[in-house]
């Protein structure tokens, strides 16, 4: 014959109160679920926007250009390169002036970025997004500006040029 074995175990009735005390494990479950939702929304709140992909035509043979795009890299841009021997096509389809002109020219958010403008100009662009912005433009190649960095350094302008091509002072370097 088998033996069972009966044990008395006690009925304790749980209240609210006993679940939510502070000493139980489920409150600190949820104090630890509430503080990650808190994080989380305090973190999408308070990150920089993502920057969209900048698309950049240059000459297969610009050193600068590949400096420019690393200095764009380096400061979160996500950058898609093409090698175009004819830039003066690009340019024009730009409608960006010859005395405005650069050796490389990338566009980003409907807006064109000509030559060595720094990637903090760009940002403030994308951020202020105005309607009457055809794009920004650094005219030639300033020693000194992303890209052409050496020995010495030579203040420039970055230029914002609307899209009735009249043209203002968008940041002093």
């Amino acid at each position: 014959m088998m033996k069972t074995q009966h044990s008395t175990r006690q009925q304790k009735t749980i209240t609210k109160a006993d679940f939510f005390s502070k000493n139980t494990s489920v409150n600190r479950f949820i104090q630890l679920m509430l503080m990650a939702i808190f994080l989380a929304l305090v973190t999408a709140t308070h990150a920089e926007p993502k920057v969209p992909q900048i698309t950049v035509y240059k000459s297969p043979t610009c050193g600068c250009c590949n400096k420019w795009i690393k200095h764009l890299e380096t400061n979160g841009f996500k950058v898609k390169a093409h090698n175009k021997k004819d830039m003066r096509t690009i340019k024009q389809k730009a409608d960006i002036k010859p005395e405005l002109q650069s050796c490389h020219t990338a566009f980003i958010d409907g807006y064109y970025i000509e030559g060595h403008v720094p990637a903090k100009d760009i940002k403030r662009l994308l951020k202020e997004q105005p309607k009457d912005t055809a794009g920004l433009t650094v005219p030639g190649m300033p020693m000194g500006s992303p890209g052409m960095e050496g020995h010495r350094k030579d203040p420039y302008i970055v230029i914002k040029v609307k899209k009735d091509q009249s043209k203002q002072i968008y940041s002093q370097n």
